[in-house]
């Protein structure tokens, strides 16, 4: 039904089963891995289960690979990536293999940044053999118990993931993996979200994380994605406000896309028309497309078509 299509959008249920607490009084997420909760605390001991501060929750002894301990405390002041990887997964070892490069990067460019390799290896061998290649701090390997916190406290559903924290370990972004692949050289470091994305095969795996509005555009002409990219923007800072406010995650993503082989096997995939340009709103979860076939694209013409959207007033056709 479309309550349960709804449902699985808004909380971007991605595998089942699936259990998400909710405090009813605000209709805010307390909680988005269930049932790692019911599992590590089956006694309802930390009920209600509410985020806790990353200082809290990471609090203990960390590791370095040469042996030395140093406490979680020493973490404090610091940029963090929290690193959930395991040595098993292909996708993690061409990743950690980056990332280190990465990290003596930003560090040989003065800023305080430190990763914690929190693992999901099988074996404490497996864990030793993966974290000698690392030049940062682990949660030991042995305390599953502060392991599965953190996998809780940032509701993990896949690895590698890297979530980059303030110095008040606040999240700056989920999507670390993606952007210390689109920045090589560290430029953009600590990666605070941009309001509007150019579509990549990088960042492409962010089309099924929710609903996506994606402007097709012409890129014969240089000028166009970046005058795409000026006319959406102010749009999506104006919704990213909104829902910050409120201490929400913005409903919808933006993308610009010009003319490669990416945005041709997405529109094939989707079965979009040829047009260029041609506003969309892709759901992919739900299989859902909602299109703007139409000589020019304003902003009014894009503010007007995502307000119809987050309102429910738009048909969708199947993708």
């Amino acid at each position: 039904s479309l309550l349960q299509l709804k449902l699985w959008n808004k909380y971007r249920v991605s595998n089942i089963p699936s259990l998400i607490f909710i405090d009813a009084s605000t209709g805010k997420v307390v909680c988005r891995n269930g049932l790692l909760v019911i599992r590590d605390d089956p006694e309802g001991l930390e009920f209600p289960w509410g985020p806790k501060p990353f200082s809290e929750v990471v609090a203990g002894p960390l590791l370095r690979n040469n042996g030395q301990t140093l406490d979680s405390s020493a973490l404090e002041g610091s940029h963090v990536g929290v690193y959930f990887s395991a040595h098993w997964c292909p996708p993690c070892r061409s990743l950690t293999r980056v990332l280190v490069e990465s990290y003596h990067k930003i560090k040989e460019a003065g800023q305080k940044f430190e990763i914690l390799f929190v693992s999901a290896d099988r074996s404490e061998e497996s864990f030793n053999q993966y974290f000698s290649e690392m030049p940062w701090v682990a949660v030991p390997y042995a305390d599953e118990a502060r392991r599965s916190r953190l996998n809780r406290l940032y509701g993990i559903q896949g690895i590698p993931t890297l979530i980059v924290l303030d110095s008040k370990g606040d999240v700056i972004t989920r999507q670390g993996r993606v952007e210390v692949l689109n920045d090589i050289e560290c430029r953009e470091f600590p990666w605070h979200p941009k309001p509007v994305l150019e579509l990549t095969d990088s960042n492409a795996v962010q089309l099924n994380e929710g609903p996506c509005l994606v402007l097709f555009v012409d890129s014969e002409d240089d000028g166009e994605s970046e005058a795409a990219k000026q006319l959406i923007q102010p749009i999506a800072e104006k919704i990213i406000a909104k829902y910050k406010a409120k201490d929400e995650e913005a409903p919808l993503l933006f993308f610009v896309a010009g003319e490669d082989d990416m945005t041709d096997s997405l529109r094939d995939y989707t079965n979009l028309p040829e047009a260029a340009p041609l506003l969309t709103i892709l759901d992919m979860s739900a299989r859902a497309k909602y299109v703007m076939d139409v000589e020019e694209i304003t902003p009014e013409i894009v503010e007007a078509f995502v307000s119809d959207f987050l309102a429910d007033k738009l048909k969708p056709e199947p993708i």
